[in-house]
């Protein structure tokens, strides 16, 4: 009974932690899991190149899959890929949607991807590595393109494929989502309304700025990088709780983009948007 999968990365347009109404998008990064279960034992977790990793959601995913589908299985689940930790590019996120497909591959079970984001974002919750629920950074990664959440209810608002060229700008530093300051966050809710309304309006660039600016504010990270880009990108923002960026837009003025972010310390790569989101086999 063994099983794969795969899922992308994603970036943010609207984050969740001041209104519970999140969006993002998907980008072509992708974080592969595989799953290997047995008749009985316990389930086990390994994240490929990290000795210390926390391996508690991904396991937790295989669990819930199992005690949904399966028979008691035992097993383990090993993930690689090259979607950076604790970067706001939602790993966690690829890490539950890519296990829990790999799961039900290896149970030969057919389930609407939508309903298995729902239960990578319940592992999460359960193991404490989200304050929203992340349904937004699971929704865009499971299904492919951008959308648009109510993280209070899990609702999937809009769902929409957007084909974009994509700057990522990643510091040589981490940011663990269940650290953000969700107080300092709570105080910017009529700037993330304000993006909820430019986001359902469909003007995802004005929103992703407003994004950038509001929460670089509220959890004290630098706008520099989102006013060197802001006359040359369509839209630019802190992804996630950070600290990386992102920006969308034109491939030659986001190479202009490139070249001013170049002189920042760091990990700078360009992508795509990615439509088809998370894969089993």
């Amino acid at each position: 009974m063994n099983g794969r999968a795969t899922a992308p990365a994603a970036g943010t347009v609207l984050n969740a932690l001041a209104n519970e109404t999140g969006s993002a998008f998907a980008i072509d990064s992708e974080l592969t899991a595989t799953v290997e279960l047995t008749n009985d034992g316990p389930i086990t977790g390994e994240v490929a190149d990290t000795t210390d990793a926390d391996t508690r959601l991904i396991e937790r995913c295989v669990e819930l899959i199992v005690e949904r589908f399966g028979d008691d299985e035992g097993g383990t689940v090993r993930t690689t890929g090259d979607i950076p930790m604790a970067a706001g590019l939602k790993s966690s996120s690829a890490a539950a949607n890519a296990t829990v497909l790999a799961t039900l591959d290896a149970l030969d079970v057919t389930y609407p991807r939508e309903d298995a984001a729902r239960i990578g974002v319940q592992a999460a919750r359960d193991v404490g590595v989200t304050v929203t629920g992340a349904f937004d950074d699971a929704s865009a990664s499971m299904l492919g393109g951008l959308t648009i959440t109510d993280n209070a209810r899990d609702e999937l608002l809009k769902h929409e494929a957007v084909e974009w060229d994509v700057l990522v700008w990643t510091p040589n530093k981490q940011a663990f989502s269940a650290d953000a300051d969700v107080a300092r966050c709570e105080q910017i809710g009529p700037m993330a309304d304000l993006v909820a309304d430019l986001a359902m309006a469909g003007e995802y660039g004005r929103a992703m700025t407003v994004n950038g600016l509001a929460f670089c504010a509220a959890l004290q990270f630098p706008t520099d990088p989102l006013v060197t880009a802001m006359s040359h990108a369509d839209g630019v923002s802190l992804s996630g709780t950070g600290p990386s960026f992102t920006a969308i837009g034109d491939r030659a003025a986001l190479e202009r983009v490139r070249e001013i972010w170049q002189t920042y310390e760091g990990n700078i790569w360009m992508t795509t948007t990615q439509t088809d989101g998370a894969q089993r086999g």
